[in-house]
């Protein structure tokens, strides 16, 4: 399974709990549970919300993109 989001790095890193998270976004704990575990993936406004808790850039909670062994046809601008 791809890993597509960092929450569960960044909530050690600040020492933050799941049920913290689940409490904000008015979740369950088994949600928030299958974001750090990377089973499912926060909403847009959600990541928006534990960003701004944590007092991170939203792009922390993201992993980079990575294509460098992408078998997809990259873009090819226009001449």
């Amino acid at each position: 399974m791809k890993k597509i989001n960092r929450l569960a790095e960044v909530l050690i890193e600040k020492d933050v709990y799941n049920r913290e998270i689940a409490k904000l976004v008015n979740k369950s704990e088994q949600t928030v549970s299958r974001w750090t575990n990377n089973h499912r993936q926060p909403s847009v406004d959600d990541l928006n919300k534990i960003a701004e808790f944590l007092r991170v850039d939203i792009r922390e909670l993201l992993n980079p993109s990575d294509w460098s062994e992408s078998k997809v046809e990259g873009f090819k601008p226009k001449k």
